[in-house]
């Protein structure tokens, strides 16, 4: 087993399920701490214990709402203290869906909240120990939609373009400290997002909900949905010692469904 994350920390969040969660156990089972952050404890402590402990390492868990940013700044900056953090995941879920003239203004500012302001929050609060380290790695993951928008999920594709231009300049501004700042696009992904997306297409149109996989699987050349951990592989490379000349990219993980270059 590669241990080759042995003496890092990472604090994944969305860490209680999905990609989240496969995340945090690929990174664990390469010799990393974990911390798990999401709003439900105990969520957060059923996952905690299945992480891999190959290193005997002590994992740990935040429950926090990262729509709070004053709470959410205090709990990391306690966190910080008694532990660098070396690997930020930023991973949070996607918002309902629906056209993008029919949003209210009001839900792209929580989204955007929730999203890159939270991620803006996180990064000021870790960047200190990976600065004074000189090593870090930032992974967001976000969605195909900031390459090529997805129908009906106007206020995702409009706040997820944010976050990735937010993460291209970081690239540039944090590579002198040997920080490195990715994003990792899923395709459709066999997560409770997925099914809420099939819910929502369901409803909206009046089909079945496995009529409405089928179409979406019918774009995607592989065939089939994602599992998690096939997302979780790639986020496990772009922290790894071997991608630290990897920065500023979009990678997708979609089966070849994604047209543009």
């Amino acid at each position: 087993m590669k241990t080759d994350l042995q003496g890092k920390h990472a604090l994944v969040c969305g860490g209680s399920e999905g990609i989240g969660r496969a995340a945090a156990i690929a990174l664990a089972a390469r010799g990393a701490t974990i911390t798990l952050l999401a709003r439900r404890a105990d969520r957060l402590d059923a996952v905690r214990a299945t992480l891999p402990t190959p290193l005997q390492q002590t994992h740990g868990t935040l429950s926090a709402d990262v729509s709070d940013r004053d709470s959410l700044r205090a709990k990391i900056g306690a966190l910080c203290a008694a532990l660098s953090v070396d690997i930020l995941v930023n991973n949070t879920a996607g918002p309902p869906g629906g056209p993008a003239h029919a949003a209210a203004p009001e839900q792209y500012l929580q989204v955007f909240q929730q999203h890159l302001l939270a991620n803006q929050t996180l990064l000021q609060s870790v960047l200190p120990g990976m600065q004074a380290a000189r090593w870090g790695r930032i992974v967001n993951v976000i969605s195909t939609s900031v390459k090529e928008p997805i129908a009906n999920l106007g206020v995702s594709n409009t706040i997820r373009g944010a976050v990735a231009s937010w993460a291209k300049t970081l690239a540039t501004e944090l590579a002198p400290f040997g920080i490195t700042v990715n994003n990792v696009l899923p395709g459709y992904t066999q997560t409770q997002r997925l099914q809420q997306i099939l819910a929502e297409r369901a409803a909206a149109s009046g089909k079945p909900a496995a009529e409405i996989a089928q179409g979406m699987l019918a774009t995607v050349p592989a065939g089939r949905f994602a599992e998690p951990e096939e997302i979780a592989a790639a986020i496990v490379f772009l922290c790894s010692p071997e991608a630290g000349y990897v920065n500023g990219i979009n990678l997708p993980v979609d089966g070849g469904r994604t047209k543009s270059l």
